[in-house]
């Protein structure tokens, strides 16, 4: 990326191997309800410098209430069916806007619409980090928002920023850049009081500076969120050891901007990413089961190896899916806990196979591990 400039931002940027960028209807949708075709463009500019340096790149967007009261000729304030009906006639444009302006790149856009529950429910969550992943391994572009159709507290708190922190929580990202119409956070509202100090680094989320985020951090009627929510997001997402970056968003190419030495505010992760999944796998989750493996299998997951079928022996339990389950040598000790893969009546089916006579037992490609290795915990560890 750009060597312009050596501000923590920017240095964060640069070392992403995966990003998740949040754009806010505020920025993204003009006052009469269009999208902003000539600010996406820029965006788009960006997300292809990003992914020409080998950067995943995923989208979390607002905007499909905004585009849609306009589609539906809805004015003033909403109730709560009229939102879900401005949402799902919004989606379709919004969709459409992004993929427009990302078609001169040559990158597919493909929707993604979720609800806290799926990043709340431990199947939900696998299903959808593994939406996520499918998607980059296929180049595409994940282009993620709040199905607020169906998800009506969403709508009602219009928490984008917080979808977006989990976003980034589920597809493992490094940074979560939140483009909004201010540049990052201040001492005290910069709109109000000319001695407002701009703050370009937070390394921990204090009282003073989640007081100093007070207020909306726009004038504008089109968005729902505020510094608040931001700040919110930046502690969600430091949790699971992921930065955050807020940038000004109402400019051309705000990526390339903040490589080139604009201003922003990084919040510097509470945790490794790596230490908040082991402990939220080997200390938070109750055991569903346990699958006992052979000593070839054993040597290899401690190796950093995956659990694959070939190596089970046996099984206990009805677990299913996403359930957590503990891995048990020959020699008939725990070894260690991860999230299995399979549901145990499917396990039963591939135990013992290799992977591709596992494939054909089931009847269906997926992949072939029955833990990952990302999420196995052994006990040594």
């Amino acid at each position: 990326m750009s060597l312009h400039s050596s501000s923590p931002a920017a240095e964060t940027l640069r070392s992403s191997n995966r990003l998740v960028i949040k754009a806010g209807s505020a920025i993204l949708c003009g006052e009469q309800g269009e999208a902003n075709a000539e600010w996406l463009s820029s965006v788009a500019t960006d997300i292809a410098m990003l992914r020409g340096k080998g950067v995943e790149v995923v989208i979390v967007t607002s905007g499909a209430i905004a585009l849609g009261r306009e589609r539906l000729g809805l004015t003033g304030a909403l109730r709560l069916e009229e939102k879900q009906a401005a949402s799902a006639a919004g989606q379709v444009k919004l969709a459409e806007a992004w993929q427009a302006a990302m078609a001169p790149h040559d990158i597919k856009v493909a929707q993604v619409l979720l609800t806290m529950q799926d990043t709340e429910e431990r199947r939900r969550y696998l299903n959808a980090r593994s939406t996520i992943r499918t998607l980059l391994d296929l180049g595409a572009l994940p282009l993620v928002n709040e199905n607020d159709t169906v998800a009506t507290s969403e709508i009602r708190y219009g928490d984008n920023d917080r979808l977006a922190a989990h976003t980034a929580q589920i597809a493992g990202a490094d940074a979560l850049m939140i483009l909004s119409d201010i540049d990052g956070l201040y001492t005290v509202d910069p709109r109000i009081n000319d001695n407002a100090e701009h703050i370009g680094v937070v390394e921990v989320i204090t009282s003073e500076i989640v007081n100093s985020a007070s207020g909306p951090n726009s004038a504008g009627g089109v968005g729902s969120g505020g510094m608040a929510t931001k700040i919110a997001a930046a502690k969600i997402a430091g949790a699971n050891g992921c930065a955050t970056i807020i940038a000004a968003g109402n400019c051309a190419r705000p990526v390339k901007a903040v490589l080139d030495g604009a201003r922003a505010t990084l919040f510097r992760p509470s945790n490794n990413k790596e230490n908040a999944r082991r402990q939220w796998i080997a200390g938070r989750i109750k055991s569903a089961g346990a699958i006992s493996i052979d000593q070839g299998a054993a040597d290899a997951i401690r190796r950093g190896a995956s659990l694959l079928p070939a190596g089970v022996t046996a099984i206990d339990g009805n677990f299913r899916r996403g359930d957590a389950v503990s891995v048990v040598s020959a020699t008939k000790e725990i070894i260690g806990q991860g999230l299995s893969a399979y549901d145990a009546v499917d396990i039963k089916k591939v135990m013992g196979l290799s992977s591709d006579a596992a494939e054909q037992a089931l009847g269906y490609r997926r992949r072939p591990a029955v833990i990952e290795r990302n999420d196995l915990v052994l006990q040594a560890e």
